[in-house]
C-alpha cells in the first residue's frame, strides 16, 4: 500500500486530504522547478505541459493524470503560501 500524506486546499481552510506521498512529492518538485519567481507567472495549462517532461516515468507513465496532480500541488502550495496567483484572471501562478 502506498504511503499517504495530508495536503491542504486553499479554497477549503482547515480541511485536509490524504494523497499518495510519492506522486505528490514528485509533482511538487516538478512544479517548483517550473514556476517562475515573478508575477504574473504561468497559466495552469502551460504549467501542466511544462511539468510533464520533468516527471518520473515510473510514477507518471506518459504524464498520466498530471493535470489532477498539478492542481492538488497548486492548492496545497497556495494554502502554505509557497506560491501565489496573479491578481487578474486567468489563473497564473508564480513562486513567492
Amino acid at each position: 500500500m502506498a504511503e499517504k500524506i495530508e495536503i491542504e486546499n486553499v479554497g477549503q481552510p482547515g480541511k485536509t486530504y490524504r494523497v499518495d506521498a510519492d506522486k505528490f512529492a514528485a509533482m511538487k518538485v516538478a512544479v517548483l522547478a517550473t514556476l517562475p519567481d515573478v508575477a504574473p507567472g504561468m497559466s495552469v495549462s502551460d504549467l501542466i505541459a511544462a511539468v510533464k517532461p520533468r516527471l518520473p516515468e515510473d510514477i507518471f507513465p506518459g504524464g498520466e493524470k498530471a493535470g489532477w496532480w498539478v492542481k492538488a500541488v497548486q492548492l496545497d502550495l497556495e494554502a502554505k503560501q509557497v506560491i501565489s496567483r496573479a491578481d487578474k484572471p486567468p489563473v497564473r501562478l508564480y513562486k513567492r
